[in-house]
């Protein structure tokens, strides 16, 4: 019975102190055009820091920043495709100022599919009745869509166009629209553009009086505080810069 005992002692012990000590998993939001870059920069971390799991959730960047308002799944670091919306995250006190930082510079682009048969130059030639469906993301959520408003409004080509408008969800959604032909163009960025070279080809690039900057930060009520700061410090080191900038990031 005392032998029981102690068996039975033993396992509780062993399994309180598994439970006690977890694998560290580090769980970052970023935004959808950075999904290839960080895929790879998450498992070279990994390798640098045995025993830490990073796990991404990737989406446009105002949505991530909804999940993380909501108090979803609890979150450690937040990169986002433009300033805007992490202003709104320090804004709503889910980062601190003093710890975002811009990391990478990206341009905005058009793309038509590879066998377009006419291929614009200009912001003005989306207009011709040849182009009759240009995706965009959605302005209240896709920082690419912001960006694309801005432009539009500005040569005063919003309205003119609007009819032809097709919502995407993530820059990553206007991408695979003009990859599969089911849209005549497409706002996106030169990073995504440069991913599917065989089906995408870019029109032109798009002056914008707004920088194309990604903010990253840890979040405040991050649960593993010293990995997200940890994690934050490596995406701006030597090694994490390269991956970023073979994906067509450049710097800020």
């Amino acid at each position: 019975m005392t032998r029981l005992f102690a068996r039975a002692a033993l396992a509780c012990a062993f399994a309180v102190a598994t439970q006690a000590a977890p694998a560290a998993d580090l769980t970052v939001s970023a935004a959808a055009s950075l999904t290839n870059a960080f895929k790879e920069i998450g498992t070279a971390y990994e390798a640098q820091n045995p025993g830490t799991k990073v796990l991404f959730n990737f989406g446009a960047s105002g949505t991530l920043l909804q999940q993380m308002a909501k108090g979803g799944a609890p979150v450690d670091v937040f990169a986002s495709a433009d300033e805007a919306t992490m202003d709104e995250a320090q804004k709503q006190q889910l980062v601190k100022a003093e710890d975002r930082q811009d990391f990478v510079r990206n341009a905005l682009v058009v793309i038509v599919p590879s066998d377009a048969r006419q291929t614009p130059a200009t912001l003005q030639d989306l207009n011709a009745p040849a182009i009759k469906r240009i995706a965009i993301g959605q302005p209240a959520s896709v920082p690419v869509g912001r960006y694309t408003r801005g432009v539009l409004e500005k040569a005063q080509l919003w309205s003119v166009l609007e009819p032809k408008f097709v919502n995407a969800t993530s820059v990553r959604q206007a991408l695979d629209y003009v990859a599969r032909g089911e849209v005549d163009a497409g706002f996106v960025y030169a990073t995504d553009a440069a991913l599917m070279p065989d089906k995408v080809k870019q029109a032109f690039a798009v002056p914008s009086e707004t920088p194309v900057l990604y903010p990253i930060a840890p979040l405040a009520a991050s649960p593993n505080a010293a990995e997200a700061r940890k994690f934050v410090a490596y995406i701006q080191s030597a090694p994490a810069q390269a991956v970023l900038a073979k994906y067509g990031f450049g710097k800020p």
